[in-house]
């Protein structure tokens, strides 16, 4: 959520400047970010592994149409219902992202997938307000601002789709790889059995005799 509040609030100021609590609306995104995570957190207990992909590519879908369509909200009321949108959808995208991490690089890995995460979301973070700044001062509006916000949510869940695909492709290698393994072990394991034998009929006949 704090990535959105200061150019929102900014924008807001500007854009509707005769309006009354205008901070409703990061109060707006703060109470569906709480929804979404309670609710998309128990739908996730219902997706079986990878397929958890989609409900972030669904969350990276709204979040980036809902901040296109901010610059075109003409009235307060709208703004507000664009951004309990995105509050909720965002809460989906910061409950999912550990579960996914999981599924896809397991339990060990887990820790190391999540701070990458982390570290690479904190450079959008840290670049986006000054470049939105330089916009704001160029153009004098955000709303160049908000549009170019959305496309890298599109296409990241464009990007994201892929994921299932490409995961299962790669179990399905392991399990070709795992699978010719054990037959080797279990090959080896007979032509050992069957090398012995000679000898243990051999001994047996002798103590036979």
């Amino acid at each position: 959520m704090t990535r959105w509040s200061s150019r929102q609030m900014k924008y807001v100021n500007e854009r509707f400047q005769d309006g009354k609590n205008k901070e409703v609306v990061l109060m707006c995104i703060g109470i569906t970010s709480g929804v979404g995570r309670l609710l998309f957190g128990r739908i996730a207990d219902y997706m079986p592994g990878v397929k958890k992909v989609y409900l972030q590519v669904l969350s990276f879908f709204f979040i980036g149409l809902m901040s296109m369509m901010i610059p075109l909200c003409g009235v307060f009321g709208a703004l507000i219902a664009v951004c309990l949108i995105m509050g909720l959808f965002d809460g989906c995208f910061i409950s999912i992202m550990a579960p996914i991490a999981f599924e896809l690089v397991g339990a060990q890995d887990v820790s190391q997938a999540i701070g990458f995460l982390l570290g690479f979301m904190s450079i959008p973070m840290t670049v986006g307000p000054p470049i939105a700044g330089l916009l704001r001062d160029k153009l004098g509006s955000y709303d160049v601002a908000f549009y170019l916000a959305g496309i890298p949510p599109l296409i990241g869940g464009a990007v994201l789709c892929f994921i299932p695909w490409i995961h299962s492709k790669k179990q399905r290698e392991i399990g070709k790889t795992t699978g010719g393994e054990k037959m080797e072990k279990m090959l080896e394991n007979q032509n050992s059995l069957l090398s012995s034998s000679p000898g243990i009929f051999k001994k047996e006949s002798d103590s036979v005799i």
